[in-house]
């Protein structure tokens, strides 16, 4: 357990490191070659790697709990994954919206297959694991950090349409873009997050079939 969180701290500074390069690149570069895009999206993936340092590390890891079987369909580790994809495919139509390398109709259908996923993986929460206290707050978190998101998103797309014509960026704008952007990375942390409860609580049942078919060794 110590070495896996030297290698997890190892690879968190790394990718800091790398960041920080990525970053000089898209400044020297003056914005070219999908270079802001390719910074916005390793940002995301940064974060999940530290969220996930923090999770793997906590007490709440590594102390035993009783192990939760999962009887729908879809399992649920396919759905929360799922989740957590589509999201960050999201953060990617954001960027390159934002950034001006594509237009904003692939982020607003992004955002329509992103709650509906949501909502999917949520109500399975729901349904199978109620009695739950961890994954009932991933559900609520999904729930609400979706509706907050696609709110901010119309505000900020909104800011953009009634200051088009001016010199230079509004404050308004810039403030409620900001908010959009940061907001969306936590909405792909609350994501993986719930990918995390899934996979420390819910049984996956590969393993399961596996534990019934061989006898234990004694």
């Amino acid at each position: 357990m110590d070495l896996a969180k030297r290698w997890l701290a190892l690879a968190a500074v790394g990718g800091v490191v790398a960041q920080a390069l990525l970053g000089w690149q898209v400044v020297s570069q003056l914005l070219h070659y999908w270079l802001p895009v390719l910074h916005a999206c390793f940002a995301q993936v940064m974060f999940a790697a530290i969220l996930g340092m923090a999770v793997f590390t906590s007490k709440w890891w590594i102390e035993s709990r009783p192990v939760l079987v999962d009887k729908g369909s879809p399992s649920i580790h396919f759905l929360a994954i799922a989740n957590a994809a589509i999201t960050f495919l999201q953060v990617f139509l954001g960027a390159g919206f934002r950034h001006r390398d594509m237009p904003i109709w692939p982020h607003i259908a992004g955002s329509i297959v992103v709650l509906g996923v949501m909502i999917w993986t949520a109500a399975a929460l729901r349904r199978r694991f109620d009695e739950s206290r961890e994954l009932s707050f991933g559900r609520i978190l999904l729930h609400s950090m979706v509706g907050t998101q696609i709110l901010l998103g119309g505000a900020a797309y909104w800011s953009r349409i009634v200051t088009q014509d001016a010199p230079q960026p509004m404050p308004v704008m810039v403030w409620l873009t900001v908010i959009h952007t940061v907001f969306g990375a936590l909405v792909f942390g609350g994501s993986v997050l719930v990918v995390f409860l899934c996979y420390r609580l819910v049984s996956r049942r590969g393993a399961v079939a596996v534990a019934i078919g061989r006898p234990a060794a004694i």
